[in-house]
Parts: C-alpha cells; sequence; structure tokens
C-alpha cells in the first residue's frame, strides 16, 4: 500500500470529524442562546404580567380605599346607659340595655391613655393604623383554620368593635385594614383613642373605660389611679377571665403579673417616673361576681328616672339609653340606714298579715327628697308606698285646711282624705318652712358626657303667713319656741295633748288617723327647718288593705309609728343643725350588688 490512502482516509476521518464537532458546537450555542433569549422572554413577560397585577392591584387599593367610607358605630356601641348618684355623687343604679357611658378623652388621667396604649398598642401614636404582620398571621389563620389571631392595633380593635362585626374572614380582615388606614389619615389619634376607651370591652358588663371604673373600683375614670388604670388595660387583652380579679386568687395573681409588665412598659417610655413606678401598688377590687341589683334601691331609681325624663322632654326608655348622669337628692347613706332599720324592727306577719312601712324625709322650703323608703324588696312589691300608698288622714288636717288658701299649692288637701305619705309630708315641711311651700323633687342635676344639661331650680311659694303658720301649730298643739330651729315638732295622732321633752324638743300631738281599732294606716310626722319627716304602715291581708292592729307586735300601732319615726330621725342626728343631715356621718355604702 504505497499509493497513501490510508493516510488519506485517516485525515479525511479527522476533518469530517471536527466538522461534525464544530457543527454539534455551533448548534449547542444556539440552542443555549435560544434557551436565555427563551427565559428572558418568560422572565420579561412574567414581569410584566407581575407588574401588571401589581398595578392592578395598586389601583384596585387605591380604588378600593377611596370608595370605602368609615361606616356608623352599629347600634350596640352608640346605646348607652344612664347612671343614678346620690347626693354626694354615690353610685345608686343605673338603666339601659349596655352599661356604658361616653366620656371625652379629657376626662380619661393621661396614665390611664398610657397604660392602654403600654398594654394594647405601643406604636399607637406613630403607626398607620394597622399591623401588617398582625393581618399576615391572622389571614394565615383563617385559610389554614389556625387558632383566631390578635395582635391588632388600637385603631383596627376599634374598628373591628365598633363600626364592623366580628366575623373572620380574609374580605372583612382586609375591609378593616382599609378603614383603619382612612380613619388614621381622617381623624386625630385622640378621636381614635376616645372612641376605642368608650367602646372596649373590660368584662363585668362593662363596655367603656367610666364603666369598668366604677365596676371594678367605686369610682369615675376621672379618679382612676395610676396603679388602677394599669390593671383596667391589663384586662383588656383577656376580660372574660380578668374579671373575677378579686374574687378568685388565681386569676388575681395572673392579672397581678400582667399588671407588672404594664407598669414597666410605662416606665420603660417615660410615661410614668421611677418614683411613681415604685410606689405603685396593686389595687384592690370591687367584689365580683355581684348579686341581684333589685332590692330596695329601684324605687328611688323608678322616681327620679320619671322625674329626669319629664324635665327633658324624652321618654324614660330614650333617658336610659342616653348616657346620662342623674345626680339625685338621696341621701344613700341615711336611706340604707332607714332600710335597715326598719327592716329590723318590722315583726313577722301575724296570720297570712303583713305591715307596709313609707319614709319620707324632704328640706322644708328647698323640696329636695332625703329619703324615699317605698317598700323593702322592689323585685317582689313594686308598688311605691311612699309615692302612691294612701295615708287615712282623718282629722289630723284639720288645723291646715283652716288656714290653707284656696287654691293655694295646699289647697287640694281639703279635698283629699288620703292623701300620700309624700304629700302629707309637704304639708309638714311647709309648716317648718314658715309657710313656704317647696314642691318636692328628686333630681338636683343632669350631666351628659361631662356637660350639664338640667339644673333643677326649687319651686316655692307662699302657701301661709305668719299668722296661718302660728295658728296651725297652736292647733296641733305644737308650742313654738323663740328659737323654731332648735327642734323638731312631731305629730303623733292618738294623743290629745303637747309637752316639752327634757331635751328640748316640742312634741306635739293631734288625733286622728290611727286612733281607731280598725285603721288600715298609722303614720307620724316629725319636722324642723331643716328636715320633714312622715312616716306610714300600711297594712295588708290576702293582698287586700287591712288593720294595722294585731301587726305591730307587742306595741300599740301609734307607739310603734312614733317610736320607729323617732329612730329613723335619730340616724339624720341633728337635722336642725345644718342641712338635714347634721352631724351623722354618711354611712359607707357598697354598690349594688
Amino acid at each position: 500500500m504505497t499509493d497513501g490512502r490510508p493516510h488519506m482516509n485517516a485525515r479525511s476521518l479527522l476533518r469530517r470529524t471536527g466538522a461534525r464537532l464544530r457543527r454539534m458546537g455551533t448548534r449547542l450555542r444556539h440552542a443555549r442562546v435560544r434557551r436565555r433569549r427563551t427565559r428572558a422572554r418568560r422572565f420579561r413577560r412574567t414581569l410584566a404580567v407581575l407588574l401588571a397585577l401589581f398595578l392592578s392591584a395598586c389601583a384596585a387599593l387605591v380604588v378600593a380605599y377611596r370608595t370605602t367610607e368609615i361606616p356608623d358605630p352599629h347600634p350596640e356601641t352608640v346605646s348607652q346607659s344612664t347612671v343614678f348618684v346620690d347626693t354626694e355623687g354615690d353610685y345608686l343604679g343605673r338603666r339601659g340595655p349596655v352599661d356604658r357611658q361616653d366620656i371625652p378623652l379629657r376626662q380619661v388621667p393621661r396614665h390611664v391613655q398610657d397604660a392602654v396604649i403600654a398594654a394594647e398598642n405601643r406604636s399607637f401614636r406613630t403607626d398607620s393604623g394597622v399591623a401588617p404582620s398582625a393581618i399576615l398571621r391572622a389571614a394565615l389563620a383563617t385559610v389554614t383554620g389556625g387558632a383566631r389571631q390578635g395582635g391588632s392595633t388600637i385603631t383596627q380593635q376599634y374598628v373591628k368593635n365598633a363600626l364592623l362585626t366580628p366575623e373572620q374572614s380574609l374580605e372583612r380582615k382586609a375591609h378593616e385594614a382599609l378603614i383603619s388606614v382612612k380613619l388614621d389619615r381622617t381623624r386625630s389619634k385622640d378621636e381614635i383613642l376616645e372612641g376605642y376607651l368608650n367602646t372596649v370591652y373590660f368584662g363585668r358588663g362593662a363596655a367603656g373605660v367610666e364603666s369598668a371604673a366604677r365596676n371594678y373600683f367605686g369610682v369615675g375614670a376621672r379618679d382612676l389611679t395610676v396603679s388602677q388604670g394599669a390593671a383596667l388595660a391589663g384586662i383588656v387583652n383577656l376580660p372574660s377571665y380578668y374579671e373575677r380579679a378579686g374574687a378568685d386568687s388565681k386569676v388575681t395573681g395572673t392579672l397581678e403579673r400582667r399588671w407588672v409588665w404594664v407598669l414597666d412598659a410605662m416606665a420603660d417610655s417615660g410615661a410614668i417616673s421611677a418614683r411613681e413606678r415604685a410606689a405603685a401598688r396593686f389595687p384592690a377590687f370591687r367584689f365580683y361576681p355581684p348579686g341581684g341589683t333589685d332590692g330596695q334601691r329601684q324605687y328611688l331609681i323608678d322616681t327620679a328616672s320619671a322625674e329626669a325624663a319629664d324635665r327633658l322632654g324624652i321618654t324614660e326608655d330614650q333617658l336610659a339609653r342616653g348616657g346620662y348622669k342623674v345626680h339625685t337628692t338621696f341621701d344613700l347613706g341615711l336611706q340604707d340606714e332607714t332600710a335597715e332599720l326598719v327592716r329590723r324592727q318590722t315583726p313577722a306577719g301575724v296570720k297570712g298579715g303583713r305591715l307596709h312601712t313609707a319614709v319620707v324625709a324632704t328640706v322644708p322650703g328647698d323640696g329636695a327628697v332625703r329619703v324615699l323608703y317605698g317598700g323593702s324588696d322592689y323585685a317582689h312589691q313594686p308598688f311605691n308606698d311612699a309615692v302612691d300608698g294612701a295615708v287615712e288622714a282623718g282629722t289630723v288636717l284639720d288645723p291646715f285646711l283652716k288656714a290653707l288658701r284656696p287654691g293655694g299649692p295646699l289647697g287640694d288637701l281639703a279635698k283629699e282624705t288620703a292623701p300620700t305619705p309624700l304629700r302629707l309630708n309637704s304639708a309638714y315641711a311647709t309648716l317648718a318652712a314658715g309657710g313656704t311651700y317647696a314642691t318636692p323633687y328628686t333630681v338636683a342635676k343632669i350631666t351628659r358626657a361631662g356637660r350639664t344639661v338640667h339644673t333643677a331650680r326649687p319651686s316655692t311659694r307662699t302657701a301661709m303667713d305668719e299668722r296661718e303658720v302660728e295658728l296651725t301649730s297652736a292647733m296641733l298643739n305644737v308650742p313654738l319656741s323663740a328659737d323654731r330651729s332648735a327642734s323638731p315638732a312631731t305629730v303623733v295622732p292618738p294623743v290629745p295633748s303637747g309637752k316639752v321633752d327634757a331635751s328640748g324638743t316640742a312634741v306635739g300631738h293631734s288625733a286622728g288617723a290611727g286612733s281607731g281599732p280598725g285603721t288600715r294606716t298609722v303614720w307620724q310626722s316629725m319636722y324642723s327647718p331643716r328636715l320633714a319627716l312622715t312616716l306610714a304602715l300600711f297594712a295588708e291581708r290576702g293582698g287586700k288593705p287591712a288593720r294595722v292592729a294585731g301587726l305591730t307586735g307587742t306595741q300599740q300601732p301609734a307607739s310603734y309609728a312614733a317610736l320607729e319615726a323617732d329612730d329613723v330621725w335619730q340616724l339624720a342626728g341633728s337635722p336642725g343643725d345644718g342641712d338635714g343631715n347634721g352631724d351623722r356621718k354618711k354611712a359607707v355604702t357598697p354598690l349594688p350588688r
């Protein structure tokens, strides 16, 4: 093989192989370029789609934001209760479907505001109204069926509690976030915080900080201490559990640890000083759970509610839902002492008979009602004996009738054979005031959200001149002293004589109702220029009026009434020395159980 073919074939094979490799490389390069170009195109397309989706979402969000309206609070958060307090501001009771009262933020101490912010949303003053991380957690929990998530801002909590329903869904959560942002951009932080503090639930049936302060500590929100404010802030997190604080040792201990955490956060943020933090002591709570709310005080609330509604020109239902604070004329300490005295001294029923007692005490020349004991238990007897009971006055009113002017404020007494205890007492209050009649009233002032909407002005008229007062007193056998402010005069129906006792008290007697064995009411009136008091006894057998005899224990009805009236008079201290309460110490009265 000298012609060289094998050598030439080998070179040709190498050339062909190289060419094929080059072609393959070229194809691979072209394929890689195509793949890169394809990926680039796909990336650009994906990016364009994502950008379009993002821009669409942004546009939809803008449209949604602009079309979203901040709703009005739903009815449950608008409805309020009306609170009744006595002449010293002590809590008497409330009326209304929800235990809530709106108050302006200025009436909430700054340390209470800061405590709630420390416990619920420390970035409240600077955030945009939403917490994105909390929204994502809540959305994930909703999708996966996990536990309900918290962590919302104060703004979101207010929107959820007051403006929306408690429904848990992605759509509602998104709606909540939109409203929260819009609320934060259109209203001040103080407005949002005020709305939140007036609607957030604190347990014990209390919605809002004003009711919570009263239910947990027996004070108004403006009087909350640093320690009390921190405790309430701690309760918001789990109100249904913490409401038993003070009654359950485990719950109390858990709340105390949270209370410490709140105070430490306040100190760290500068909301309270190191000295205030060191001085803080865990507060004492009112007893819980409460008991019944009827008892005896509902008679007072009934009477004051009717009068307050009349003064405002609204219905009692509107009053109950209106968030008013009715300042009554009642002396709750004397009222409760009177109720306890009557309960303790009333003999047990005899042969199906029952003895009812009514007590009325008013300020002569003014008309303010201090005591209005209408019955022992409103739940069993809603009828108010003091306001609606009929007293068989008999001839004991004759002295007034001879002195009364036709058409005068007491002129109708001439036509009444059975005046109410309140009506009867007003006659003796007129005598005590030197002839000036004052219309009895139970509402001194009405406020709403810290603003006074009604102030009582005593309605007085001259019913007797000086001569008529002297004539009536003489006919009642009441000797008038040179100083008529010294002591009470007493009218005891069955005893026809008069005297001055060892203490200098002028005592007058006059025959009238109670002198016969068939008498169905016995009554006694005592008065001084500072207080007029009437006590009446009513008898009942089988739900019908009956004679009093036999229901007053070992004492005769007239003597029983005289002694009981004197005991009530002594509870009032010395009514002749000042304001009708004298030196009597006001009883410490717990809030209704």
